[in-house]
């Protein structure tokens, strides 16, 4: 019987550096054939091929680069021989990758996005073994059609979901909302639950020019001017709480809003979703009243990706809430 092919893609990351010696840091070194030669007993589950796509750490990865990563991803996918997709990658901006994937890529296929929290120097160095469970992963048929998947620590958890949580901790990948989709256990993969809602916005383009802000005690405009006559289209907020902002910075709102910007607002809390609930100025009945959108339950870094795209498709300010609105839009 022919073993599943997958294709792997390199990208960078802990998962490929090791500590050099004259400056006493970790740096990229590794080449792809070095990490899978760590995997042990890879050979016999599935027949791999490597595609280098670049050897940056997380924070060196740009928009661009994600969307050059997702035609390559989408090319490979069409392949008939090809049966899914990991991606290795820094894990600094890899649920911001993760997650452009998982809104841009409408496939079957598994697509598993995997990193490393420790280097190849370290004493437990986890990059084999996530990268081992990605391959269990990917080649199960339960990872078809569910999207993007981020597996980490033998975690399966939804690029719509997860979010780096600790700076680190091997398991530092958690859905904190709802918890992990699924396990990778005996090297073979558990679902515990399904992925209720999906979306996609079908776009091969991006609008780079989308500021993130996050609002504190007595903040004024000045930031959010800022962004606007430097050019920003759109302006992602984390407000308070349930989604309210102190009033000083009402008039860069407006000021937004009125120079076409669009303006998402999320929460700078962890988990929950943001909700027009409260009335008083700068709460988020009045922010709403005003044009903002409301964000749901993503953090500022992924409604940022998600508006990027979504601006691709529209200006418009109705149709633009239609995409945010909890998770409700396909297109």
């Amino acid at each position: 019987m022919n073993k599943p092919k997958v294709a792997v893609i390199f990208t960078g990351g802990t998962i490929s550096m090791s500590v050099d010696p004259r400056i006493g840091a970790a740096i990229p070194s590794l080449s792809s054939q070095e990490i899978l030669s760590l995997v042990t007993n890879i050979d016999k589950y599935a027949e791999i091929e490597t595609l280098n796509f670049s050897k940056l750490p997380g924070p060196q990865i740009t928009i661009e680069m994600m969307m050059d990563l997702q035609k390559l991803v989408m090319d490979t996918l069409n392949r008939e021989d090809i049966t899914g997709v990991i991606i290795t990658h820094g894990t600094d901006t890899l649920e911001e990758t993760a997650y452009l994937l998982d809104l841009t890529i409408n496939s079957i296929k598994p697509v598993v996005v995997v990193g490393a929290m420790r280097n190849s120097s370290e004493l437990g160095y986890d990059g084999p073994s996530n990268l081992a469970a990605a391959v269990c992963t990917v080649i199960s048929p339960q990872a078809k059609n569910k999207g993007v998947l981020v597996v980490m620590n033998n975690e399966v958890n939804a690029a719509s979901e997860v979010t780096k949580s600790n700076t680190l901790s091997l398991d530092t990948f958690k859905s904190l909302e709802f918890g992990p989709l699924g396990i990778v256990d005996n090297d073979e993969l558990i679902f515990h639950r399904d992925i209720v809602n999906r979306q996609h916005i079908s776009t091969n383009t991006i609008v780079p020019q989308v500021d993130l802000i996050k609002s504190t005690a007595g903040m004024d405009s000045r930031l959010l001017k800022y962004c606007v006559d430097s050019g920003a289209k759109g302006i992602v907020i984390e407000a308070m709480g349930r989604g309210n902002v102190p009033p000083t910075m009402l008039e860069g709102i407006q000021y937004a809003i009125q120079q076409q910007v669009a303006v998402v607002m999320v929460s700078r809390c962890p988990t929950g979703r943001v909700l027009d609930t409260y009335g008083y100025e700068g709460g988020g009945r009045h922010l709403r009243n005003l044009g903002v959108i409301l964000g749901g339950d993503l953090p500022g870094q992924k409604a940022r990706i998600k508006l990027m795209l979504a601006l691709t498709i529209t200006n418009d300010f109705t149709e633009l809430k239609n995409i945010f609105s909890y998770k409700q839009y396909n297109k």
